[in-house]
């Protein structure tokens, strides 16, 4: 065990603020990726967990973020089946429209605008999530039923089995989801017919995106290129993971979120160094006598440097799994709450290489204390 490691193990408490310091840079950083993130995952969950093998989206649409819910052709759809791998195409349809609950004896309605998707509630149908309960499915088939995630019922102050008008019709809830949270707006979900009936969904000649099924999901990648080579750019085919990176790509991308994360990045940089730096110089100067010691027993200052350098890098390390806990602690609470966090490896690479700077510049700003390690204290 080197000596550096030996110090680190045996004087912890010295260094514990320089650690909490690299943690919650790296904790500032992912958590708001991982909020970011997650808003996304919300979004498209019905996708996501979709039997879709395949998407279709408009050829400007490089993304499902701030693109129209009914943009695609009608005339796309029966184009898809021309490929031999392609078995089911259903467009998955999206509106919006005025949500008004019934509001308790005593009580204020709620009134906010929500959107709207539906969900075909045939056995086996490619827009219908792997992880509806049956009960969910049956719930749908009947007319103007509704369901919501459980995280948007006290936004729209509704429970299982109220009433509430959207777009100036009744509807009734009739069934709750788990892990389907939309933190930006309230989704509210039904049937195919559910939607018409509220005279919502395709107009004017445009769906929304397609939802491909296939008889041999592995040759995916495959029938996308297919389907884009024939497409003659009136649509383009994505594999569910590439609209996926797409959809976080767009997000992270847009110029708010841009600018918290640059902010973020920038602080944790700031704050890391000041706290760290001043907490391995504090640390350094206490064992100021043991340095001088080292240096009257014939240890050059290089490697007396070199010793403080490789503290600072375990430092650093120590930093970097406590930056794990703590992150996965906050992933618990927001899982706990409905919220559903991600952590794409480049921002988790980014965080690294950022405590990994933070600690080397604190390791070589603390190396000027070395120059009090004079042997000839030792006799005074």
């Amino acid at each position: 065990m080197s000596l550096a490691l030996a110090t680190l193990l045996y004087e912890w408490k010295r260094y514990s603020a320089a650690m909490v310091a690299l943690a919650f840079s790296g904790l500032l950083i992912l958590a708001q990726v991982g909020m970011f993130t997650g808003i996304v995952k919300g979004i498209t969950a019905s996708i996501d967990r979709s039997r879709a093998d395949l998407m279709i989206l408009t050829p400007k649409n490089e993304s499902l973020i701030n693109s129209g819910p009914n943009s695609l052709p009608e005339r796309i759809q029966p184009l898809i089946y021309l490929n031999p791998q392609v078995t089911q195409v259903e467009s998955l349809d999206g509106d919006g429209a005025r949500w008004v609950n019934t509001p308790e004896k005593g009580k204020k309605a709620v009134t906010t605008f929500v959107n709207t998707f539906d969900v075909d509630p045939t056995p086996d149908s490619v827009t219908l999530p792997v992880d509806y309960p049956e009960s969910i499915r049956l719930a749908l088939l009947e007319p103007y039923a509704v369901i919501m995630d459980k995280t948007a019922l006290a936004r729209l102050g509704t429970k299982l089995g109220a009433t509430a008008t959207l777009g100036g019709k009744t509807v009734h809830v009739r069934g709750v989801l788990e892990n389907y949270p939309n933190v930006d707006q309230p989704t509210v979900y039904m049937s195919r017919d559910t939607l018409r009936l509220l005279g919502m969904g395709p107009r004017n000649g445009k769906t929304g995106p397609l939802m491909v099924r296939l008889k041999d999901p592995s040759k995916a990648l495959q029938v996308r290129d297919e389907l884009n080579a024939a497409s003659r750019g009136a649509y383009k085919a994505w594999s569910k993971p590439d609209l996926a990176a797409a959809n976080q790509k767009a997000l992270m991308g847009q110029q708010i979120i841009g600018i918290f994360l640059g902010f973020s990045l920038f602080l944790g940089l700031l704050i890391g160094v000041g706290i760290t730096s001043q907490t391995l110089r504090g640390a350094i100067l206490a064992s100021i006598k043991e340095f001088a010691s080292l240096r009257a027993l014939g240890v050059s200052m290089g490697s007396l440097g070199m010793i403080v350098f490789e503290l600072s890098l375990w430092v650093g390390v120590a930093g970097l799994i406590a930056t794990g806990v703590f992150t996965f602690l906050v992933y618990l609470l927001g899982s706990s709450l409905g919220m559903p966090m991600g952590f794409p490896l480049p921002w988790v690479i980014t965080v690294v290489i950022l405590l990994a700077a933070i600690s080397i510049l604190s390791g070589l700003f603390s190396l000027g204390i070395l120059k009090k390690s004079q042997p000839a204290d030792l006799l005074r």
